[in-house]
């Protein structure tokens, strides 16, 4: 399997530590953490990730912006971000969806589930 880059954006340390943690339970995944959703979209910019994770709520910049800036250029259309956050109305799953994001977990979710989801976007079997 080649290497897979992932960015995963939280404002919560333990957050990021729990799903950087299930991603490496994969082989062959080289995580990268961003605090915020500016830092996130720094970050993403300055690299090529194969796939993001991250949360809304968010200080600086929230994810549903993080998710607009990167769908802006065609190259990153195709990159899936998985949102995983606790904002469970459907209302904010629909606008994280129509602005870009490939899937909406709501937190508190199993570190199964946040794989089998990766697993299916990434087309690992």
């Amino acid at each position: 399997m080649t290497e897979i880059k992932a960015l995963v954006i939280d404002d919560s340390q333990a957050m990021r530590r729990s799903l950087m943690h299930a991603l490496q339970r994969l082989g062959g995944v080289v995580c990268t953490e961003a605090e915020d959703g500016a830092d996130g979209l720094k970050k993403f910019t300055q690299g090529e990730f194969d796939l993001v994770l991250t949360d809304i709520n968010m200080p600086l910049m929230d994810g549903l912006k993080l998710i607009s800036h990167i769908r802006q250029t065609a190259e990153n259309r195709t990159v899936p971000i998985v949102v995983i956050t606790t904002e469970s109305a459907a209302a904010d799953r629909d606008r994280a969806m129509a602005l870009g994001a490939s899937a909406y977990l709501v937190k508190p979710v199993q570190s199964k589930v946040v794989l089998d989801t990766v697993k299916e976007l990434l087309n690992l079997h």
